[in-house]
């Protein structure tokens, strides 16, 4: 199942946008810690295909996904 959620983001000067922070509904925050791969795939577990982008979150790999304007986690 597909977990919409807000990011805030960066858009560099060459087009890449880079997520910096997750927030969930309740509000609660978790700071992207590193981009370890940006790259177009589909998820597996909600269905779905965009930008899949593997990050450390609070020292664990979790996939975040831009579809379609929209960002995304596997719920």
């Amino acid at each position: 199942m597909k977990k919409y959620v807000d990011v805030v983001s960066k858009m560099k000067s060459d087009g890449t946008i880079l997520p910096l922070k997750i927030i969930w509904e309740d509000g609660k925050e978790y700071v992207v810690d590193k981009v370890q791969c940006i790259k177009k795939a589909a998820s597996l577990k909600a269905g779905g295909c965009g930008i899949r982008y593997t990050c450390i979150i609070s020292g664990q790999q979790r996939f975040l996904f831009l579809e379609d304007y929209k960002w995304f986690v596997e719920a």
